[in-house]
């Protein structure tokens, strides 16, 4: 054999042997078993895992990694936007009796724009990760934008609809657990995960330190609270702490009747044998009561959207609320659960006509007539005057709440408050008025808290 047909058969003598290219299927494989798997919610690596096995691999897998571009990922996108899933995932024809695309008739289901951004997310937490360990120079899904999802509205209960469901659960074996639910807006697995030893009824107070959920590996398994913030300690309303000792005393009585059958799982919401109750379980319970209660259909965290929304309208701080839910951040609180109702924008828009109409027509202190009117534009001292204040922060004995500032001009402010004085007394002093001021809207409060001059 000739020697250069030998050298070419071997490779050149000197050089690095090229590295292997890995295809686009075993990344994010690779990123969830090895990586994601250490740091992820049991129940969200399971919603990984079926989202890279049902949409990532069949429409990339076959891609080099190396070779991805932000075009490959838009086109995919845009297939994955446009396919019916009934047809590509067969549901239709697994059915005994089809229904629409087996039977030619397509029925159209498409992903929602919000699983389209998530089946994202899972591709640019992959390929961040591969960039990490130097697979591939940078991360291409970055480059493409899915647009942002518009959020689902919610219709939370009203207060005349939590009376009339809370009268409905009266006969039911859980009363206890939406009577529960309904003022303190705990999750449904912080609810299925409470222990007798986590609830102290004689001072009114419950611990939340876990929840209970079904995973597809382990069953029924407690787990640690969503997030630091969700591990809390929460009051408890009187109505609740007598619901419970009713709900133990009930416990009891079950447990007799199921003699060596019981199952001491030491939660305080269970079977009939003693064993934690299924989320699935809860969720049929909880829309076969809504019927019964000529209720309209809502989901069971829906009762956590109405304690905000009508805690908020009762005028409790949006602190106290995040709290009490155990958000990490208060924007969550502010943005997601706090649903204004139509009734508080009618009272702020009607608040806003009268401070921009006549000046008979405004609120103003009746107590001080040396006040100007709201629509003089008095000056930042004049309108720190309304309310005196000693520091810049509020303390303790001081409470502010319901600010609002609307730009009116250039340099008018409108500001609206309320403020009480602990000594004297539990009524709320309205403040209304316009100033003069080149500040930003969002420095409005602290100024006008601030005080400038002795009244």
């Amino acid at each position: 054999m000739p020697k250069n047909r030998l050298r070419h058969r071997r490779g050149p003598a000197a050089g690095p042997r090229r590295r292997r290219q890995r295809a686009v299927r075993l990344g994010p494989t690779y990123w969830l078993e090895a990586v994601a798997v250490h740091h992820l919610r049991e129940n969200t690596h399971t919603r990984y895992t079926n989202c890279i096995h049902r949409y990532l691999i069949p429409g990339l897998g076959k891609k080099k990694l190396a070779k991805l571009t932000a075009k490959d990922v838009r086109t995919w996108l845009n297939q994955l936007r446009a396919t019916c899933q009934c047809c590509t995932r067969r549901i239709d024809a697994r059915r005994d009796q089809p229904r629409c695309c087996a039977a030619s008739q397509c029925c159209r289901k498409l992903l929602s724009p919000l699983t389209l951004t998530n089946v994202h997310s899972v591709l640019k937490s992959a390929l961040e990760h591969a960039v990490r360990e130097e697979e591939i120079p940078r991360n291409v899904a970055r480059n493409v934008r899915t647009g942002t999802p518009r959020p689902r509205r919610f219709e939370p209960l009203t207060a005349d609809e939590a009376r009339q469901f809370l009268t409905a659960a009266r006969r039911h074996r859980l009363h206890a657990l939406f009577a529960l639910a309904l003022p303190t807006g705990l999750r449904k697995g912080e609810l299925l995960g409470l222990r007798w030893e986590d609830l102290d009824l004689d001072a009114g107070t419950a611990a939340i330190r876990r929840t209970l959920q079904r995973t597809s590996a382990g069953g029924l398994t407690t787990l640690p609270t969503k997030t630091r913030a969700s591990e809390r300690r929460i009051a408890l309303p009187a109505s609740c702490v007598q619901s419970l000792k009713r709900h133990h005393e009930q416990q009891q009585r079950e447990r007799e009747a199921a003699g060596i059958a019981w199952q001491r799982s030491g939660h305080v919401f269970t079977t009939v044998q003693g064993g934690p109750i299924d989320p699935r379980n809860l969720t049929r319970a909880f829309t076969t009561l809504l019927r019964k209660a000529g209720l309209r259909r809502i989901r069971f965290h829906d009762l956590r959207h109405s304690t905000a929304t009508l805690l908020l309208e009762q005028g409790v701080e949006l602190v106290v609320i995040k709290e009490l839910l155990g958000h990490a951040h208060i924007c969550v609180t502010a943005t997601v659960y706090a649903h204004v109702r139509l009734r508080l924008q009618r009272d702020a828009i009607d608040l806003l006509g009268r401070t921009l109409g006549k000046p008979s027509e405004a609120v103003t202190d009746p107590d001080d007539s040396d006040d100007p009117p709201p629509c003089a534009a008095p000056s930042a001292d004049v309108a720190v005057n309304y309310c005196r204040q000693d520091t810049e922060k509020p303390r303790q004995n001081s409470f502010w709440r319901g600010f609002s500032d609307v730009l009116c001009s250039s340099r008018l402010k409108l500001f609206n408050y309320q403020y009480r004085d602990p000594a004297a007394g539990p009524q709320w002093t309205q403040v209304s008025g316009l100033t003069q001021s080149s500040e930003s809207t969002t420095r409005m409060p602290d100024r006008v808290i601030r005080e400038i001059s002795a009244r």
